[in-house]
């Protein structure tokens, strides 16, 4: 059975994680995975973390099953911290726990297969490459959408509406709620309101990714779009990840929210959703979970989070300042997009062949689509990181 086995293709991100292993040169920069690191090159745990974790050491009782809707405490602080505590959407809305926004997007995705077996799934292009595998796994045909133009830095925003004009009662609307990955392109909110009429005239369902939400602008400013939504629309599925915007990316937490257009219809959602999970992995882990919880329900961790949440968002925007103003000066050209954008990742617009020559000659470290992570920038690398990528411009 396995002795014919070909060999599979190699994931692009896992891919790069091992060619960066092997590159033993000192001054390498990882560019490529989704991770943030600070000033010192560091992928540092949150002091709010620890200080949660030794609670949870002191206090915890049990490691008993709990559900499989996972933590209640976490589900109820991810519904608030989505659409603000009272709000129309938080009572019209349900959470469970999820292995990690991945876990929450394949959950959305075996429920909406149940619920519209005939329906399409419309992707941005480009989007977040796991997004059309996980998707595809359902057994969902996809649509791609037109939503960033690489050789002018733009949201293409026209073309996608054009697109959209094609979706039907029975599809759902891929959408990422901020810092889009991979171009750090954002809907503005005027650009939200044209969709939300859009798509409540169509009938379609609407699946937002939240991956990382607080890392753009803030966490109100970063959930305005998905509360925009949630307002308009008489029902949503909400996608959210923990991983960056509290560092837990190997705890794996993440929450799907349904909002019904009653209480009742949530509720019957959420309970349909319960059979999905079983069948996939029966129970998430807790401990993720449970420390964002505790961070989120006490107000001396949540204040503490929301400071450090503040300093990477800020050293990240930062970052895409001092890494525009170089390559403008460097190269000539304007590169003021990537100031403008948001989140952890922009791209270059460069070649894969350019890539090449940045890991080889420069040991600079990227994705083969010439997509970076920012946040791998610091202030003693940013400049010649520039430099590289203006040189192999050039070429």
């Amino acid at each position: 059975m396995f002795g014919d086995l070909a060999e599979p293709p190699v994931d692009p991100i896992l891919g790069l994680a091992q060619m960066l292993a092997r590159d033993t040169n000192i001054d390498k920069v990882d560019l490529g995975i989704g991770i943030y690191h600070d000033e010192w090159g560091r992928a540092p745990v949150l002091k709010c973390v620890k200080d949660a974790e030794r609670w949870l050491l002191e206090t915890q009782s049990s490691k008993r099953y709990l559900s499989s809707a996972g933590n209640a405490d976490f589900n109820l602080r991810t519904r608030e911290l989505l659409f603000g505590t009272g709000s129309d959407a938080f009572d019209r809305s349900r959470a469970l726990q999820t292995p990690g926004g991945t876990g929450a997007l394949r959950v959305a995705s075996d429920l909406l297969k149940r619920l519209r077996p005939e329906g399409r799934v419309f992707i941005p292009g480009p989007t977040w490459p796991n997004h059309p595998g996980v998707l595809k796994a359902s057994g969902h045909e996809l649509v791609v959408y037109p939503y960033y133009d690489q050789a002018t830095a733009t949201l293409t925003f026209g073309a996608m509406m054009d697109a959209l004009a094609d979706l039907k009662a029975d599809d759902t609307l891929l959408l990422h709620g901020c810092c889009h990955n991979p171009s750090g392109a954002d809907l503005n909110l005027d650009q939200w309101r044209t969709i939300a009429s859009l798509v409540a005239a169509k009938g379609s369902a609407v699946l937002v990714d939240l991956a990382y939400l607080g890392l753009g602008d803030g966490l109100d400013e970063d959930s305005a779009g998905l509360r925009l939504l949630a307002s308009a629309l008489p029902e949503l599925i909400v996608a959210s990840s923990y991983s960056k915007n509290f560092a837990l990316y190997r705890e794996r937490v993440g929450a799907l929210t349904v909002v019904g257009a009653t209480e009742k219809a949530a509720a019957l959602a959420h309970s349909h959703s319960i059979p999905v999970v079983r069948t996939l992995y029966s129970m998430p882990p807790d401990h993720g979970a449970a420390i964002v919880a505790r961070i989120l329900e006490d107000g001396e961790l949540r204040r503490g989070w929301e400071a450090e949440l503040a300093v990477m968002r800020e050293r990240i925007n930062a970052m895409r300042a001092q890494l525009a103003a170089r390559l403008a000066a460097q190269s000539g050209r304007d590169y003021s997009f990537i100031a403008r954008q948001r989140g952890m990742f922009t791209m270059l617009g460069i070649s894969p062949p350019m890539v090449e020559i940045l890991r080889s000659d420069h040991h600079i470290h990227l994705t083969s689509s010439g997509r970076i992570n920012v946040a791998g920038l610091n202030t003693q690398n940013v400049e010649r990181v520039a430099d590289a990528i203006a040189a192999v411009n050039l070429l």
